[in-house]
């Protein structure tokens, strides 16, 4: 089985309130089902979640009671959004289910609770692939806190012995510098935690749950002897097709765990 996140970078504009690129998220569906392998799938909020998220700093925690309407709003934001691709998924031949965080999960000082690992496995034995996303999730510490994608990704993985996890994003892997303000910057083809900490790239949008470098930890602590985690760049058509049947790819593997 593979992990995939799809970043909300890929699936929506960020610089724009709730926009969705559905053709984007389309293409990727159908390369997911052309491949044949099993999946399970966890997007992010993009510019359905963060715009807001980060206008009344709900990752704070609970601040007072004029963060609840935003709470509100966000949650059905980003659901609205996990059924928009749920369609894609549908549309695309491959059975999905919607698993909101925020519906099942609960986190402690930003710490998830994942307590649904036997939920997701019975929808997969029966060949319903459930569908996670990042969501706000009551806290017991703090109230409520953003419960990211990137996170849910690290939980599955301690939970199964995915084969392979690739996160799909729009650009290619790690840079020296921004590829999208600069065309000389270097593409990191393998990262292990010492080029990382030499490289501490930022993230090139607003992001309240962490950059490019908070997201290539993600990833070291997700690798292991026998398991590569990957960055693509998915607005690239054929790209998660290519990755997903393990051919080589335009990316960046990252390797060696955080140790």
């Amino acid at each position: 089985m593979i992990l995939i996140k799809l970043g909300g970078s890929v699936i929506t504009d960020k610089r724009e309130y709730r926009r969705f690129n559905r053709e984007i998220v389309a293409r990727l569906c159908s390369e997911i089902k052309e491949s044949g392998k099993e999946v399970i799938v966890v997007h992010g909020a993009g510019s359905f979640g963060h715009v807001l998220a980060k206008k009344h700093s709900l990752n704070s925690g609970f601040v007072n009671k004029d963060q609840i309407p935003a709470v509100a709003q966000v949650c059905y934001d980003v659901r609205e959004l996990n059924s928009m691709i749920i369609k894609e998924l549908n549309d695309a031949g491959i059975p999905s289910i919607s698993m909101p965080p925020g519906s099942c999960f609960m986190m402690c000082d930003r710490t998830i609770s994942l307590e649904g690992g036997n939920v997701i496995r019975s929808m997969v034995d029966k060949g319903l692939m459930p569908v996670l996303f990042g969501d706000v999730v009551q806290d017991e510490e703090l109230g409520f806190a953003i419960c990211s994608g990137d996170q849910i990704m690290e939980r599955l993985s301690e939970i199964y012995d995915f084969e392979k996890i690739i996160f799909v994003s729009d650009i290619d892997g790690l840079f020296d510098d921004d590829p999208k303000n600069n065309p000389n910057a270097k593409l990191f083809e393998y990262v292990n935690i010492d080029t990382l900490e030499s490289v501490r790239s930022g993230s090139t949008v607003d992001d309240v749950t962490g950059g490019v470098y908070e997201k290539m930890m993600s990833m070291l602590r997700m690798t292991s002897s026998d398991r590569e985690c990957v960055l693509i760049n998915g607005t690239v058509p054929g790209r998660l097709l290519s990755a997903l049947n393990g051919e080589d790819v335009i990316c960046t593997t990252a390797k060696g765990g955080i140790q």
